[in-house]
């Protein structure tokens, strides 16, 4: 059921509490949309315009101070709804109106909206987010072995661990032929699929814990090709009897895109398995899964300080460790090991540079800079802007999530540019 709270005044007009939405809206082609309308309401309440705004040079607007039910409400678990739900209409001239119902908004967190509009063919686009696996009924994981046996004959195994660019997401249960398939790079998938399974309020240690956990479980199924073995044509279903919710079109949270973009290279090992392991997890209120990490108990830890490595032991045991992937599929340069930052110099910097300058292209808002190697000033300001856009923390430093996240925008703009 997808009530809304905030057009429901369930709780008294001085106990409400406030949040931020980044709507980012792009044409099919990943360049942003200059001056798309985006109008905004209650979900439930569509006539009721609370908000209207055009975006600016980078395809994004903002919508500050919405209200939300107070934050206590998603510390603890109950029939209390923890999240306020908006409807967002976005329409630019020469591409179909974009609707999504429901968009869901925690007190404090900057919500992300991002919006992919397609060229005119007068149809509109309606996408309707379902609530949170912690608020909602969805059906239970189906247990299964956390360590996949190999070596059948046939089977299809990976060498190695491989963060792929790609994930391609079956939106039903496996044998429904009639679900889509959606083509969603690593990244956004397990953004999308944190954002839909835990609340974006919790400490961060707790976040970690649980991402790290989706990760592991995501790359199981890469590493092992379950699905494809079973002679299916996807990576993952969005069921959560069977893995995890993905939901087409949804928002995402601050807090946790930026976990991801700072860990998503990492899964779950133990010694002397090659495999990550298939990390099963349950809300641990409605469904207790003995063994296997309780969402609500991982809250709880956080809460103790306990750290995302020790909330992972303490259900999964001692023995379990945090690898990292032999290889990240799509990066056109690799990492330079250390953070680039005011005084380096040399190749990648100028690799950094050259991708910054082509991005900038269709973000007109980052400066355009010399390729000339050096990390001064002009350098660290178009990091810092294309920081601000991309949702990481503004420090003008390339460090990991930013060199991964600017190779990412270049590898998605680059066969634009060679047009």
């Amino acid at each position: 059921m997808n009530v809304g709270y905030v057009h429901t005044f369930e709780v008294p007009e001085n106990n409400i509490d406030k949040g931020r939405l980044k709507v980012s809206v792009v044409n099919e082609e990943n360049v942003p949309i200059k001056g798309a309308a985006v109008r905004l309401s209650y979900t439930g309440n569509p006539d009721n315009i609370i908000g209207e705004s055009g975006t600016d040079g980078d395809g994004i607007s903002i919508f500050n101070d919405l209200r939300t039910p107070p934050i206590e409400y998603s510390m603890e678990p109950g029939n209390r709804q923890p999240f306020s739900e908006y409807d967002i209409a976005v329409s630019a001239p020469g591409f179909d109106n974009v609707n999504i119902s429901g968009s869901d908004m925690f007190s404090g967190e900057l919500s992300i909206q991002n919006v992919k509009m397609s060229a005119r063919d007068n149809s509109q686009n309606n996408i309707v987010i379902p609530v949170n696996t912690l608020y909602g009924d969805y059906p239970p994981k189906i247990d299964e072995e956390e360590i996949k046996p190999m070596g059948q004959s046939g089977e299809i195994v990976l060498d190695r661990v491989v963060v792929p660019e790609i994930v391609v997401v079956h939106d039903g249960p496996p044998k429904d032929t009639e679900a889509d398939n959606y083509y969603v790079t690593y990244k956004d998938y397990i953004k999308n699929v944190a954002s839909s399974e835990i609340y974006s309020t919790w400490p961060r240690q707790t976040i970690e814990a649980n991402v790290l956990a989706i990760m592991s479980f995501t790359l199981n199924r890469v590493y092992t090709e379950w699905y494809r073995n079973k002679f299916y044509d996807f990576t993952i279903t969005s069921s959560t009897a069977y893995d995890q919710k993905w939901v087409n079109g949804r928002n995402v949270f601050e807090s946790i895109s930026q976990v991801v973009d700072d860990i998503f290279d990492n899964y779950i090992s133990r010694p002397n398995v090659k495999q990550p392991i298939l990390t099963q997890y349950c809300d641990g209120k409605r469904v207790t899964c003995p063994n296997r990490l309780s969402q609500w108990g991982s809250k709880y830890l956080g809460d103790q300080n306990y750290s995302s490595i020790d909330i992972l032991r303490y259900y999964y045991g001692q023995d379990v460790y945090i690898n990292a992937a032999e290889q990240i599929s799509g990066i056109p340069y690799s990492w330079p090991g250390t953070n680039l930052d005011i005084g380096s110099s040399g190749q990648k910097v100028r690799q950094l540079q050259e991708q910054l300058n082509l991005i900038g292209e269709y973000y007109n808002s980052i400066p355009v800079l010399s390729t000339d190697g050096i990390y001064g000033e002009q350098t660290a300001a178009a990091v810092k802007e294309f920081q601000r856009i991309f949702n990481l923390p503004q420090s003008g430093i390339t460090d990991f999530p930013t060199w991964f996240t600017v190779s990412e925008k270049y590898v998605a703009l680059a066969g634009l540019a060679e047009l």
